[in-house]
């Protein structure tokens, strides 16, 4: 497929798209935890996910590559994604949606600082550094802002909300600096939810699984394996593959935006002062911090 040099509308509308379903994700989530654990949860949407994608690849006649300089960075990058979507569910379970928003889309900073010392064209400048501190101090305004009156906000789920952003961040800077960049996106997912499931499922056993689920937790559940990680992911995938990584930066803020968002609109969480002022400046800084210099 042709690749384009800058974000048109086809893609603009695929990116827009995609930000609200991770938005409403969270929601998700938040609703079928009273139905499933939160490790449970997470061990099963990868197998089912990953079944759906390990289909797809033999629809698009794709192979799964297992060479060693595949196989190990996708071992690694498999266990890290099972404790990123651990800690994510969990970190749902103890804080609130729109709190969660905000500090595990500060994945980019993260990226950001490893990519400086990692790889030699992606140094920060005084802009992105600016980017940088202008996310961290919406970060802290996040963390030791009010809580709100239902009580629901926990400094716990704080912070393994940010512990599994540095995860999804460790997952971007070893496929950027290995040959597993090089095998299709969907390989790529494959390898993640294959891996993620066979250390949580067995994981979950040791704690509770079921925790009295309704049909709508089920139907929820359905949507999040086949419209969130499936189709989701395959057009995230699609989209990288066609328009430039840095022009798709920005529209990462559009997702904590919408977690937000859905989180006032569906679960009724208050909209408090410190969540709004850190969701504007970890936006401002992750615009900051995907500015590119100047070629010379």
């Amino acid at each position: 497929m042709e690749r384009k040099s800058k974000i048109d509308a086809t893609g603009a509308i695929v990116l827009i798209i995609f930000m609200a379903v991770l938005g409403l994700n969270q929601v998700g989530i938040k609703i079928v935890n009273d139905g499933m654990a939160p490790v449970f949860q997470a061990g099963l949407r990868s197998l089912a996910a990953g079944v759906l994608i390990f289909l797809y690849c033999i629809w698009r006649g794709s192979t799964i590559d297992t060479r060693k300089a595949v196989l190990l960075p996708g071992i690694a990058i498999g266990i890290c994604f099972a404790i990123e979507f651990a800690l994510l569910f969990k970190a749902i379970e103890y804080t609130t949606v729109a709190r969660t928003s905000v500090l595990f889309y500060t994945m980019p900073f993260w990226v950001a600082i490893g990519a400086h010392y990692l790889i030699p064209d992606e140094r920060l400048t005084k802009i992105r550094v600016l980017g940088l501190v202008l996310a961290c101090i919406g970060t802290a305004i996040a963390l030791l802002g009010g809580q709100g009156n239902s009580g629901e906000a926990s400094l716990v789920g704080d912070i393994i909300a940010l512990l599994a952003a540095t995860m999804w961040a460790a997952i971007a800077l070893i496929t950027r600096t290995t040959q597993f960049s090089s095998i299709k996106p969907e390989a790529q997912l494959f390898y993640q939810l294959a891996i993620s499931a066979i250390i949580l499922l067995p994981l979950s056993m040791l704690g509770e699984t079921f925790t009295n689920p309704t049909p709508l937790h089920f139907m929820i559940f359905a949507a999040q394996v086949v419209f969130v990680v499936c189709i989701g992911f395959v057009a995230w995938f699609w989209v990288l593959s066609v328009y430039p990584a840095s022009d798709m930066a920005s529209f990462s803020f559009l997702a904590p935006l919408f977690g937000v968002l859905f989180g006032w609109l569906i679960l009724n969480e208050e909209l408090t002062w410190n969540i709004l002022v850190a969701l504007l400046l970890v936006g401002i800084g992750i615009v900051l911090v995907n500015q590119k210099p100047k070629a010379t």
